[in-house]
């Protein structure tokens, strides 16, 4: 391998690394933290799916990974992935750790 060769493939290198810094890996712990919060989702917990249905879970399957969430127009059943992480983790923080 010439240099030339060498000069022509690092950019192509550099540019890999720049993108899996700043675009591939937050993906991937953001998946991670994703399925952590929907394994660790328990009954009583207030949810938002992402569709926006508000409710509060009432029974969990782990068999189908679903759970039937209870609302103002009766219970319905979802899959924990419907869940919304960013929108459900604020309505089950305690007033103490609000304020931090």
């Amino acid at each position: 391998m010439g240099e030339g060769m060498m000069g022509s493939v690092l950019p192509f290198i550099l540019i890999f690394v720049v993108m899996y810094f700043f675009m591939i890996a937050p993906q991937m712990k953001r998946q991670k933290k994703e399925k952590k919060f929907a394994a660790e989702l328990k009954r009583g917990d207030r949810v938002v799916t992402k569709s926006g249905m508000h409710g509060k879970i009432v029974d969990l399957n782990d068999k189908d990974n679903s759970c039937v969430i209870e609302t103002l127009a009766g219970k319905i059943k979802f899959e924990r992935s419907a869940i919304s992480m960013e929108m459900s983790e604020p309505l089950n923080k305690t007033p103490e750790t609000k304020s931090k």
